[in-house]
């Protein structure tokens, strides 16, 4: 099975995620780690991305 890695507009339109929210998940250890693909480049494998959003689907939204 290939995994496919996203860089970060993709990562971005995949999460629905703004850059800054992306990289305060990232700096809280919230959001996977990337993959670096070379000296000043990183990635991030689909499945990963696609685990994050199925774990943040499962959230039951507070009731008022």
């Amino acid at each position: 099975m290939q995994n496919k890695i996203h860089r970060l507009p993709s990562a971005l339109d995949l999460t629905g995620l703004c850059r800054s929210s992306l990289y305060n998940a990232l700096a809280a250890k919230a959001f996977p780690e990337p993959v670096m693909l070379g000296k000043r480049a990183i990635g991030w494998r689909e499945s990963e991305l696609m685990e994050w959003i199925a774990s943040r689907q499962t959230r039951t939204p507070t009731q008022k």
